[in-house]
């Protein structure tokens, strides 16, 4: 783990190194060209990744402690008041990964393109009174074919089923064939084709076949919120970055926080300035600076490098910089089977851990409904197992229906029973968080990290069609896992804010004034600024946001290539 760079001067600096960082270093290294990644968190290698509840989601390994590095969440009271908490004392964590490859190491690796019509939300369904929705400066055809390119070379398995909300493709299928599924899936397709619905396997970002330099998935049973111990998960650590240190063009510096970005006066970034591990200041030169640290805390960033000439933060002459921060809307809810209303050979196919669930219902992607007044746009809901984590599962049995604590001899029975008698189908809901003017990123005035900056303050409201259309949804998901015989079914639609599931607040647009980059992610007023985190989406979609955030800066990665051979033969000549 290099504690210093080659130099002081490159080509590229990137500021974080997930989903949004990854593609920029691995075609701008491949390209020829100096690239350092400048990572806050610290450089975990595959070896290092465990299993083990207590350091992956027990404890703040992978994630900043929240004494040194808080945040503050605005939400409304009881009585309908904004109320600021710093989460140190709260402690609902917004951190999702702070190592190098970022929160890309702990995802589930679902991965479903977004539709033609999430690029065209305003002209597709018209306006919603208080929501800030626009149409994106690019299309879906814009972006095909990047999404086929993460497909290559960052790995997905899946099997394409035609539907009807099924996007064009300029591959008839994915290049890996589809990860091992467990019986309850065939359950799941049988119930759909009763209920006259489409279900699709889910497209995941695991290898079920090995590559050169990555093994397949050993289906551990441990997935999500887990690092990958094998490297079939596609993070950008092990599907990109490490693919760009071979070609001897990229460094990566672990536990760099950059604090402020310095412009010249005349529009250009200069310099990047950053603390070290040993909290000493330190400073970088680039020709071309890249940020990708978070949707969060790339706003604070910029927030944070104001100067005269962006006296309210850089490139945010707009004021728009923190402004539009969207989350996924939606929701979770689970049913219950039984192992008494089964045969025994059904017991036996359905207590086998590790393979996948991998179903997905897009039937209401779109909903034609007069609860809507017309057509509105709807969502997707996944189905998969309850988390293998025994201490998590074990912790929701301490309390009985009516909420009273339950111990002794009467917790062993309910232990027993939950472990051993019966398996969990959860099902979640991915809809569109409507961007509104109550959800943005500022500087919270009193609070600071230690290294004594500012912190992120952030306003979490939501907009009440997010309700309408999770609570469709989940009637839905409900009515299947009905027909599948579950029993205590459940569902859970709420305008909380899912923490690893955040973008916006540096949306991209043609018109300066409503937006901070264009359509290439390039600041409106910075020359040399990109930004290629989630923090560009205007809208969000109804899926999970990885896929595009990395097919995105496979885009803009071959815009910059062609900007560094422009300057080149611009020099020479």
């Amino acid at each position: 783990m290099p504690k210093e760079t080659r130099n002081n001067s490159y080509d590229i600096c990137i500021v974080g190194s997930g989903a949004g960082a990854g593609p920029i270093a691995y075609e701008l290294s491949k390209a020829g060209y100096k690239v350092l990644v400048l990572e806050k968190g610290p450089w975990f290698k595959t070896k290092d990744f465990t299993k083990d509840e207590i350091t992956a989601v027990r404890r703040s390994v992978y994630t900043p402690n929240l004494k040194d590095e808080p945040q503050v969440f605005e939400t409304k009271n009881s009585r309908g008041e904004w109320e600021a908490k710093s989460n140190y004392k709260t402690g609902k964590d917004f951190w999702n990964g702070s190592l190098v490859g970022g929160s890309s190491n702990f995802m589930s690796g679902y991965f479903h393109r977004m539709k033609p019509d999430d690029f065209r939300l305003l002209s597709k369904y018209g306006t919603i009174k208080n929501a800030n929705i626009v149409d994106w400066p690019i299309s879906y055809e814009d972006l095909e074919r990047y999404y086929t390119k993460v497909e290559k070379i960052v790995g997905v398995s899946g099997k394409v089923i035609p539907h009807k909300f099924q996007e064009e493709r300029s591959t008839k299928d994915f290049p890996y064939p589809p990860l091992a599924e467990n019986v309850i899936s065939k359950w799941i397709d049988k119930a759909a084709n009763n209920l006259g619905y489409k279900i699709v396997p889910i497209p995941r970002a695991i290898l079920s076949k090995p590559e050169k330099e990555r093994s397949s998935c050993v289906y551990s049973n441990y997935c999500g919120s887990y690092g990958c111990a094998s490297d079939a998960k596609g993070s950008s650590r092990a599907a990109l970055l490490n693919k760009a240190l071979k070609t001897g063009n990229c460094d990566i510096l672990p536990n760099a926080k950059v604090y402020h970005l310095e412009t010249n006066g005349n529009g250009k970034i200069i310099k990047a300035h950053y603390y070290d591990i040993d909290k000493n200041k330190q400073e970088i030169k680039a020709t071309i600076f890249v940020v990708a640290a978070q949707a969060i805390e790339t706003s604070r960033l910029l927030l944070l490098s104001k100067n005269k000439d962006f006296p309210n933060g850089l490139a945010n002459n707009s004021g728009q910089v923190g402004k539009n921060l969207i989350f996924s809307a939606g929701g979770t809810g689970s049913g219950q089977f039984f192992y008494k209303d089964l045969t025994k050979k059904e017991v036996e196919e359905l207590k086998v851990p590790g393979v996948f669930v991998n179903r997905s219902m897009h039937h209401w992607y779109e909903i034609d409904d007069e609860k809507f007044n017309g057509k509105a746009k709807g969502g997707t809901v996944d189905f998969l197992f309850e988390h293998a984590n025994a201490t998590s599962k074990a912790i929701r049995q301490k309390w009985d229906d009516s909420g009273n604590l339950v111990f002794g001899p009467a917790l062993k029975k309910k232990l027993k029973n939950y472990f051993t008698k019966q398996r969990k189908l959860k099902f979640e809901i991915f809809a569109d968080w409507l961007p509104t003017d109550d959800c943005f990123v500022t500087l919270d005035p009193k609070i600071k990290d230690k290294w004594k900056d500012q912190v992120a303050r952030v306003r979490l409201g939501y907009h009440s069609h997010d309700l309408k259309v999770g609570n469709y949804l989940a009637t839905k998901a409900a009515g299947l896992l009905q027909e599948m015989g579950a029993k205590n079914i459940n569902s859970n639609i709420s305008g909380g804010a899912p923490s690893n599931l955040v973008v916006g607040g540096c949306r991209f647009g043609n018109d300066p004034k409503k937006s901070v980059l264009d359509k290439n992610c390039k600041a409106h007023e910075v020359e040399n600024l990109y930004i290629t985190d989630g923090s560009f989406m205007p809208t969000g979609g109804s899926v999970t946001y990885t896929w595009t955030i990395y097919a995105n800066s496979f885009r803009v990665a071959e815009v910059l290539v062609k900007q560094m051979k422009l300057k080149a033969i611009t020099s020479s000549g």
